[in-house]
């Protein structure tokens, strides 16, 4: 359906799939339908109000974000850049009170698993493709800034760092598209997750509040520790 026969292409998809599908349930999007679907709410409107969550530039849009990001950083210097056109270009986007898209994550402190594994996909495939050679300097350079910041708990490349650069690769051009691949991953695991709950009977979800007396309980007690 995307227009490409490449057997090549055809094994990163499957890639993609199995690692985009589900990596845990505390996610925005996997809580999500998991959220909805404790209602008892129909399989679609549990996937959609999932599909919902990955659509924010924190979450699923983020691998298009890192893709138009690496191709601005490519664009601007007309080719690979080097280590020192990379660290001017790192060095202005953070200036601009941004941060470097697909370096951190909310959970992980090393380097992404997800993020490895697509990048020995494309040394095997694709060593000799531009986008991704920018990819790899990028890879080289930015831990090391992110850590002189001080600021930063997880310098490393998570798996949007990687993913549009292969899509690229393989004529998927338009980066808009990639949260769409993702949430067709995605739809994978929030159906497994509505299947077993329903399977074990698991209880509608219900959130507990908390009062603004509770929280200073909280921080008093915190206090004498």
């Amino acid at each position: 359906m995307l227009g490409n026969d490449d057997p090549a292409y055809a094994e990163l998809m499957r890639l993609f799939m199995l690692l985009h599908m589900d990596h845990e349930n505390a996610n925005v999007s996997a809580h999500t339908a998991h959220l909805v679907g404790s209602a008892l709410s129909d399989i679609y409107l549990s996937c959609s109000a999932g599909l919902n969550g990955l659509s924010g530039p924190l979450h699923g849009l983020a691998n298009q974000e890192c893709c138009n990001w690496l191709l601005g950083l490519y664009h601007q210097y007309k080719g690979v850049p080097t280590t020192s056109q990379i660290r001017e270009y790192v060095e202005k986007t953070l200036s601009e009170g941004r941060v470097i898209p697909g370096y951190g994550h909310a959970v992980l402190r090393c380097i992404d698993p997800r993020f490895t594994a697509q990048m020995n996909f494309a040394k095997k495939n694709l060593p000799d493709d531009d986008l991704f050679r920018t990819a790899m300097n990028v890879f080289e350079v930015v831990p090391d800034i992110l850590k002189a910041t001080g600021k930063v708990s997880n310098p490393w490349p998570n798996v949007d760092a990687i993913t549009g650069t292969l899509q690229q690769h393989y004529g998927i051009k338009e980066t808009d598209f990639y949260t769409v691949l993702f949430g067709t991953s995605r739809i994978m695991g929030f159906t497994a997750h509505v299947v077993w709950a329903r399977a074990l009977g698991k209880p509608i979800e219900r959130p507990k509040a908390l009062t603004t007396r509770h929280l200073e309980a909280m921080i008093s007690e915190s206090s004498f520790r």
